[in-house]
C-alpha cells in the first residue's frame, strides 16, 4: 500500500484512510477522494485499529468487500468500537456500511435479497448532510446480499430501496455515516457529490490538496532522501519516467543524471524525442547508453513473458551500474539513488499491496534484482497516472511528452509475443507507428487511453496479397479507455479508422496480412498481452 507523505514536510496534507476490505474498487475510492481534492491512503483491513488512529486521519472510509458479515472468516476490524468512538469521521460503504450497522448495535439480515447493478435508490430526508441538493430518487450501483433492516440509536435513516429498508443512515453527532451502494462507481449518478459531501460537510474538510502541494511535498521527500549525494535516472521515453525525472530535476538538481538506455525496444521516433524534447523542457543532464545488441543477445531464444521480462529488468540495471561507474570515473560523485517512475497501479499489481495477487511483475517494482546496488527514489508512487499527467504540466512539460499514452517498461520486449528479434521489432515498429498516426489524425489520442500494438510473433495466417497466396503474421490492436489502468474497457473506435489502419499496416508492412480488434475488458485480460 502507498505510504503518506514524508513527515519531513511540516504542511503535510491532511489525510483520509480507505480502509481495503477486499474490495473491487478500493483504489477507486482513494481516487475519488483525490478528485476532491483531499489526499487519501489506502491502509489494509488488517492494520490494527491503534495504527489507523496514530496516522491522525481526519477522516476514515470503510470500503466494501465480497465477503457477508456473518461469513466466518469474514474481514474484521480488530476493535471495532474504538475505530467509531474515536470521534474520527467515518463513512461505511457496502460492507463497510453492515460492518458499522452491525458494530453499533443495528441490524443486518442474511435474508437472501439481493441487490446487483443498476437500483433506484429513494431518498427519505432530502436535507440530511449526505444528500443535500440531490434528487429524491437516483440511480446507485449496488453489489450485496444482507440487507440492514434496522439502524443503530442515534443514527437516522436518509435513504431506502425497494428490498433494503436502510439503504443509508447518518448520525451527525457522531459524524458517522454510511451507504449500502458504491458511491464511487460512475454508475451512481450522484456518488461523486455524496462523497465529497462526508469530506466537506461530514468530516470538514477543505478541498486543500492540489498538484502543487504534491510537488512541493515531494520536493521535500526528495531531498531529505538524497542529501548531498547523486542521484540517476532511466528515462524510457514514457509520461511515468519523464515526470519522475523532472519532480527529482527540480529538487536536487545537477546532482541528477539522467540515463537513456537505447535498448533498441522502444518505438519509431521515440528515441529522438527524449535525446530533444525532453532535455530542451528540463536542462537535465543526459546519458545516452546504446545497448541494443546487449538486449538483443540476452533475449536471444526466449519467448515466456515473465522470463522477458525480469531479463530486461535485469540487463536495465546493469547498465545502469556501468553508467554509474562511468559517470564516477568522469568525475562525480558518489552514485547512490536510482530514481523511477513506479506508480501505484505498479505497486498494487506487481503484489504491493495487502492481499493482492502478484499478476504481473513490472520492470520497475516486480522485476529488479535481488543484489541491486542502488537505493530507490520513487516520487510517484503514490499516484495514478492522471495525477502524474498533472504534476508534469505543474513541473512545465510539453504536451507532447505528458500526453503521451502509456508505454511500458519493458517496451516493445512484451508486444512481441515470441521471441524478440531484431526484424520483429523493426516489423512492430512500424505497425506501431502506422496506428499512432491515424488515431492522431482522427482525434483520438485524449479519447483513448493506450493502444497497444502487438505482433503475434509465433503466430501465421494464411492471406492472398498480390494475387498470391501469403503466409504472414497477425497484427493485435488493443484500444482501451481507462481512468487508472486497474480496470479497463475495449474503445470502440469508429470502423472507417480500423479500416484505414488495418489496410495501411497490410499494405506497408511487410510479412503482416492480418490485423485484427481486441475486444477484451480488464478484467479478465490486462491492457498489455504480456
Amino acid at each position: 500500500m502507498p505510504e503518506a507523505p514524508s513527515a519531513a514536510h511540516d504542511s503535510a496534507p491532511d489525510t483520509v484512510l480507505v480502509v481495503d476490505f477486499g474490495a473491487q474498487y478500493a483504489q477507486l475510492i482513494a481516487r475519488r477522494v483525490r478528485e476532491a481534492r483531499v489526499y487519501s491512503e489506502i491502509v489494509p483491513g488488517t492494520m490494527p485499529v491503534a495504527e489507523m488512529l496514530a496516522k491522525n486521519p481526519k477522516a476514515i472510509i470503510l470500503s466494501g468487500g465480497p465477503s457477508s458479515v456473518y461469513e466466518e472468516g469474514a474481514p474484521r476490524l480488530d476493535d471495532s468500537r474504538a475505530l467509531f468512538e474515536a470521534g474520527v469521521p467515518v463513512f461505511g460503504m457496502c460492507y463497510g456500511f453492515q460492518l458499522m450497522a452491525t458494530t453499533l448495535g443495528g441490524t443486518v439480515d442474511n435474508t437472501g435479497a439481493r441487490e446487483y447493478g443498476r437500483t433506484e435508490l429513494a431518498v427519505s430526508k432530502p436535507g440530511s448532510t449526505l444528500f443535500e441538493g440531490t434528487p429524491d430518487n437516483q440511480s446507485v450501483w449496488m453489489s450485496h446480499g444482507d440487507a440492514c433492516s434496522a439502524a443503530p440509536e442515534g443514527f437516522t435513516v436518509t435513504a431506502s430501496t425497494h428490498v433494503v429498508p436502510v439503504a443509508a443512515f447518518e448520525n451527525d453527532e457522531k459524524k458517522l455515516y454510511g451507504v449500502q451502494y458504491h458511491p464511487e462507481v460512475m454508475h451512481s449518478t450522484h456518488g461523486q457529490q455524496i462523497l465529497e459531501h462526508f469530506l466537506y460537510r461530514g468530516a470538514g474538510l477543505a478541498p486543500a490538496w492540489t498538484t502543487g502541494n504534491i510537488v512541493e511535498e515531494q520536493i521535500a521527500a526528495i531531498r531529505e532522501q538524497v542529501g548531498d549525494k547523486r542521484a540517476i535516472c532511466g528515462l524510457s521515453g514514457g509520461v511515468d519516467s519523464a515526470v519522475a525525472a523532472a519532480l527529482v530535476q527540480k529538487a536536487i538538481g545537477s546532482q541528477l543524471t539522467c540515463v537513456y538506455v537505447d535498448h533498441g525496444l522502444m518505438r519509431k521516433g521515440e528515441t529522438e524525442q527524449v535525446e530533444k524534447d525532453f532535455v530542451a523542457a528540463t536542462g537535465v543532464q543526459l546519458k545516452v547508453v546504446d545497448a541494443q545488441e546487449r538486449f538483443l543477445g540476452a533475449l536471444a531464444g526466449v519467448s515466456d513473458p515473465e522470463t522477458k521480462r525480469k531479463i530486461i529488468g535485469r540487463e536495465f540495471i546493469r547498465v545502469f551500474e556501468q553508467a554509474q561507474a562511468e559517470i564516477i570515473a568522469e568525475g562525480g560523485a558518489d552514485v547512490a539513488f536510482l530514481v523511477q517512475g513506479t506508480l501505484y497501479p505498479d505497486v498494487v499489481e506487481s503484489g504491493g499491496g495487502s492481499g493482492t495477487a502478484n499478476i504481473k511483475s513490472h520492470h520497475n517494482v516486480g522485476g529488479l534484482p535481488d543484489d541491486i546496488e542502488f537505493e530507490l527514489v520513487e516520487p510517484l508512487r503514490q499516484l495514478f497516472k492522471d495525477e502524474v499527467r498533472m504534476v508534469g504540466q505543474e513541473l512545465g512539460l510539453p504536451d507532447e511528452i505528458v500526453q503521451r499514452q502509456p508505454f511500458p517498461g519493458p517496451g516493445l520486449g512484451i508486444r512481441i509475443v515470441g521471441e524478440v528479434t531484431k526484424e520483429r521489432l523493426d516489423l512492430l515498429r512500424e505497425a506501431d507507428a502506422i496506428a499512432r498516426h491515424e488515431l492522431t489524425a482522427a482525434g483520438l489520442d485524449r479519447a483513448i487511453w493506450q493502444c497497444p500494438v502487438v505482433l503475434l510473433a509465433d503466430v501465421r495466417s494464411v492471406g492472398v496479397q498480390g494475387d498470391g497466396r501469403t503466409y504472414g503474421h497477425p497484427i493485435v490492436l488493443r484500444p482501451v479507455s481507462s481512468e487508472d489502468a486497474m480496470t479497463a474497457d475495449w474503445t470502440r473506435m469508429p470502423y472507417e479508422v480500423l479500416a484505414k489502419i488495418s489496410t495501411r499496416i497490410t499494405n506497408e508492412v511487410p510479412d503482416v496480412n492480418r490485423v485484427v480488434l481486441d475486444c477484451t475488458s480488464k478484467p479478465p485480460g490486462t491492457i498489455e498481452w504480456e
